[in-house]
């Protein structure tokens, strides 16, 4: 990796498609980084010996794929939403077959959606499905309060247009297949850096909430980023942060002597953006 200027327009990489890469996360999440998975596979080339924290974990689906593909020998993710938590340590810890069994016997009607959603028990296995059901449902995979849920979807599907029964199934016992390399906290993201810094074999991927829509898509979308910035220099071993392209990210990778490179992204409405992979190393991925 390099510094690039603000305006500069050499050394952009290009999204793939996520169509052409493994996809291994039952959850729809924005922001989320399926389309990452070249990139980290490099990043994470000859570190079979280390373990990958995800301390923003959402969705996860770097943290499955090193996991999954052995790219290291542990995978600890964490998050400090209660509900995402709750899901993963469904999948992880024991209920991973009761979910794909949930998932394949729904009778997807609004009438049983809407009871799935309100339903009060306080069973891990209950908000688990709940979580999965409300995330396939809203529109764009977004959670956070006053998200809207899908009208129309694919080919006018409406709610059912993201359920994809036999998918999930299949990404969900994936998952359970190799759940021991999986660990999952409900953690913040500085103490878990805090208490690895020191650790050369912790590797950090950093996927924090957009600097500019993280309040509509998150509902722990407030983190100071320059605090995040700080805690990243006292990593002794590697790290990979990513961010949405913006004048005071860039200023923060300058400000701390980091690296950083430009992916062009193509999003759902056809529109191009930006985002930023940064790390203290050149030529890391």
């Amino acid at each position: 990796m390099r510094q690039l200027d603000l305006f500069e327009n050499e050394f952009i990489h290009k999204a793939p498609n996520v169509a052409s890469v493994p996809q291994y996360s039952p959850l729809r999440y924005p922001g989320g980084k399926t389309w990452l998975y070249p990139f980290v596979k490099s990043w994470l080339s000859n570190k079979k010996n280390n373990f990958l924290i995800e301390p923003f974990a959402g969705g996860a689906s770097v943290g499955l794929a090193a996991a999954i593909e052995g790219w290291v020998e542990h995978v600890i993710l964490a998050d400090l939403d209660a509900n995402i938590f709750c899901f993963w340590d469904a999948v992880l810890n024991g209920h991973g077959e009761w979910l794909a069994e949930k998932v394949i016997r729904f009778e997807f009607t609004e009438k049983n959606v809407i009871s799935a959603l309100d339903n009060e028990s306080n069973s891990i296995q209950d908000r688990a499905f709940a979580l999965l059901l409300n995330n396939r449902i809203s529109h764009g995979g977004i959670m956070a309060l006053g998200a809207g849920r899908i009208k129309n979807g694919e080919n006018g599907k409406g709610l059912k247009s993201r359920w994809y029964p036999d998918t999930l199934h299949r990404r969900i016992m994936k998952i359970v297949k190799h759940r021991r390399r999986i660990s999952i906290l409900n953690d913040d993201a500085f103490t878990l850096i805090s208490k690895y810094s020191n650790d050369e074999k912790a590797i950090f991927f950093l996927d924090p909430p957009y600097t500019k829509a993280g309040k509509r898509l998150y509902k722990y979308s407030d983190i100071e980023h320059e605090k995040l910035f700080q805690a990243a220099q006292d990593i002794q071993g590697d790290f990979l942060i990513t961010y949405d392209y913006s004048p005071e990210i860039v200023d923060y990778v300058k400000r701390y002597n980091f690296f950083m490179e430009k992916i062009l992204m193509q999003t759902t409405h056809l529109t191009k953006k930006y985002e930023l992979l940064i790390t203290d190393k050149q030529n890391c991925i």
